[in-house]
């Protein structure tokens, strides 16, 4: 083909690949410094100071502890203390002192907005801010989240604060660059460079765990403070460490801006949050679950427990159920669904698909509000019986059937129908799976069991179906849990 033929099309081709090649894999080179960011940046970056009267020993000294412990670490040691039976106070008298913490935050408001996380100012007596040319200003709380950990403060000023605002953290990879800049051990404003070392991290920290992780150096005193992209926008709250030591190994946390930003919007309107509520206690399918109810891959939430009169209920929802997707969002994990449905709008009709009786099934639910001023965890109370109950042994474990006698042995208040665990057995698959003594079995697959031989049968009607685990619901005190049981003894484990 002639030359001049040729180039055209070469012109064409080198301009569809261009426009091919994703734009978003060409990585930012490393910054030569960050010293232009960190000039901008640092005068809207704060330190708090707080301060609470507790009742403890004078001076942070302890009799019969040979160390004199720093201020503000004195909590910390309070349930060793308490357990070995140590005197708070000398002489077992308990003194009252002020205890002083220090943490970070940053302003999003010229107006005096500061966020900040909420541990850092719980049960405070007076919140002290303090900038970066040494104004300190006492700051009243707008609201806080214990669920998040975030909190909103507001200061007053007779001239406007220089202020920061968020980026979007969805559009973080891991690899971009990050700055974080705090208050570490109350040295003051101090800065810090790392990368976002992964996303959607899960620290069981509470029900909208959804972390970026960085080894940008966090320390104590960096809670609450700000973790910037290279725009100079918050992308990141820096909220825990993961060390062994107390001090930074390249493992820091931080509640992403997404996240908060919907939760300091609710705190500064209302003071406190407003969370759409389901009504529905859950927890996450496991391999074992999946092939359990035949579901083809490990997906959604299981519900546990639906409460009466809430918008499950109303809507149809069942215990057993597996929540696939909510409102058009497929729930991968468990931990996804909580966060759905707290940042849904409170009464809005929204579509739930569930996994039930080997098929899909949809539901739609008004959604209300949660009460979170009503939620109590509840300790349940240690049950005995004698250690010479007989009963049947199977799968690892001695069963009964639950009856009036049996339940006045266990002291039961209320009896319900079901088999007592008398025992189980070490290293048997029961064990393996967090099954305790004195548990009670009340459903397998989906399918209330009242009797020893009622729970044989349905053992082997799903081996029966072919299924190599068998979904058992499990009840112990007020709570109820789902777990897996081999159908055979060849299962391997």
């Amino acid at each position: 083909m002639h030359i001049r033929r040729l180039f055209p099309l070469l012109l064409i081709a080198v301009s569809l690949a261009t426009l091919a090649w994703p734009k978003s894999g060409v990585a930012r080179p490393t910054p030569e410094s960050f010293a232009d960011l960190v000039e901008r940046l640092s005068p809207a970056v704060v330190n708090i100071s707080t301060s609470q009267k507790i009742k403890g020993n004078a001076g942070g000294s302890i009799p019969g502890f040979p160390f004199m412990l720093p201020p503000g670490q004195e909590e910390q040691f309070r349930d060793f203390f308490e357990r070995f039976g140590m005197p708070d106070g000398e002489h077992g008298m308990p003194v009252e002192r002020e205890v002083q913490s220090l943490g970070s935050g940053f302003v999003i408001d010229s107006a005096g907005y500061i966020v900040t996380n909420n541990h850092v100012i719980q049960n405070a007596e007076q919140i002290t801010v303090i900038f970066q040319n040494d104004t300190k200003l006492e700051a009243d709380v707008v609201g806080r989240d214990p669920k998040t950990d975030i909190a909103l403060l507001k200061v007053e000023s007779s001239r406007p604060l220089p202020y920061v605002t968020f980026g979007d953290s969805d559009q973080t990879r891991v690899g971009d660059w990050v700055l974080a800049i705090g208050n570490p051990f109350g040295l003051g404003g101090t800065v810090t460079a790392g990368i976002i070392s992964a996303r959607a991290r899960n620290i069981n920290a509470g029900p909208f765990d959804d972390f970026l992780q960085t080894d940008a150096a966090i320390n104590r005193g960096n809670s609450g403070g700000p973790m910037f992209n290279m725009n100079g926008e918050v992308v990141g709250i820096s909220t825990a460490i993961f060390s062994p030591t107390g001090g930074n190994i390249g493992i820091g946390f931080a509640t992403p801006s997404e996240l908060a930003k919907p939760v300091l919007e609710q705190l500064r309107q209302f003071g406190r949050t407003h969370r759409g509520w389901l009504g529905v206690k859950i927890q996450q399918v496991t391999d074992e679950i999946a092939e359990s109810v035949g579901l083809e891959t490990a997906r959604g939430a299981l519900v546990l427990e639906v409460n009466e009169g809430s918008p499950a209920a109303e809507s149809g929802l069942k215990t057993g159920d597996i929540v696939l997707s909510f409102n058009g969002q497929p729930i991968k994990e468990m931990r996804h669904l909580p966060r759905l449905v707290a940042e849904t709008k409170i009464g809005s009709q929204v579509e739930v698909v569930v996994w039930r009786d080997s098929r899909e099934r949809r539901f739609t639910v008004k959604l209300g509000e949660l009460d979170e001023t009503e939620e109590a965890s509840q300790k349940n109370k240690k049950r005995s019986a004698p250690k010479d109950m007989k009963g049947e042994q199977f799968l690892g474990m001695r069963l009964r059937t639950l009856d009036d006698t049996l339940a006045s042995q266990l002291g039961l208040k209320e009896v319900r129908a079901g088999v007592v665990i008398v025992s189980v057995d070490r290293g048997g698959a029961a064990v393996k799976r967090g099954v305790r003594r004195l548990d009670i079995i009340v459903g397998v697959n989906q399918t209330a069991v009242k009797t020893v031989q009622e729970f044989r049968a349905a053992i082997k009607e799903a081996a029966d179906a072919g299924r190599e685990y068998a979904l058992v619901r499990v009840a112990r005190g007020k709570s109820e849990s789902y777990i897996t049981l081999p159908t055979s003894s060849k299962v391997k484990e």
